[in-house]
């Protein structure tokens, strides 16, 4: 089992805490990381994107000439795609782009990401962390003293408001709960910071 440091929000080293092999300690494995962070962008796309076909455009109601004798092409509409200001053909309409991975590929991303994380020594484990008011020159404090001064992901075992309420206005610093902890923001973010009782929590639900 992989050791990692606790640390109280001082900064000093308060024990150690063995982390589960079969979350923290696994071979990371890359394409369903991949594979995981690309189905959650394709998630947040908005997909509402649209243009107009040639139902929808304005105008055309009529035959613009008759169908033979002009020596021109014939025509039904002056809102056919090949005409200026005619409809687009297969253009972008209003979707969704998301889609799932099985559950058992979900589970080994998520893994992986949180091992990846041990390896690289970017993991922070607190042994609590609670604020009695909202304060971000104080939560700034606290990541001034365990020497984060990059972009840095903060889980704990359940909400804390005032942590939230803190950690929000920092720039590069997303505050979650055990249960919304999900590979994109494992993987984007430079250091996990994460409660003793949130990795009992992430290891409940995925060991």
């Amino acid at each position: 089992m992989p050791k990692v440091a606790v640390y109280n929000v001082s900064g000093s080293q308060v024990g150690e805490v063995e982390l589960a092999d079969s979350v923290f300690g696994i071979e990371p494995h890359s394409h369903v990381l991949n594979e995981a962070v690309l189905m959650q962008r394709a998630s947040l796309r908005l997909g509402n994107h649209k243009v107009k076909g040639r139902s929808e455009v304005r105008g055309g109601g009529r035959k613009p000439w008759k169908q033979k004798g002009t020596g021109r092409a014939r025509q039904g509409s002056i809102r056919a795609p090949q005409w200026k200001g005619g409809g687009v053909v297969f253009g972008p309409t209003p979707r969704s782009y998301s889609y799932k991975l099985p559950k058992k590929v979900r589970r080994l991303a998520i893994k992986s990401a949180l091992s990846s994380k041990v390896i690289s020594n970017e993991i922070i484990v607190l042994d609590q962390l609670q604020l009695n008011q909202p304060k971000t020159k104080e939560f700034a404090a606290i990541l001034s003293n365990l020497k984060v001064d990059r972009k840095a992901l903060v889980v704990t075992a359940g909400y804390e408001e005032n942590v939230a309420l803190s950690a929000r206005n920092i720039p590069g610093v997303k505050f979650v709960v055990a249960e919304g902890i999900n590979v994109l923001d494992v993987m984007v973010y430079d250091k996990l910071i994460i409660t003793k009782d949130a990795v009992q929590k992430v290891e409940e639900v995925f060991a």
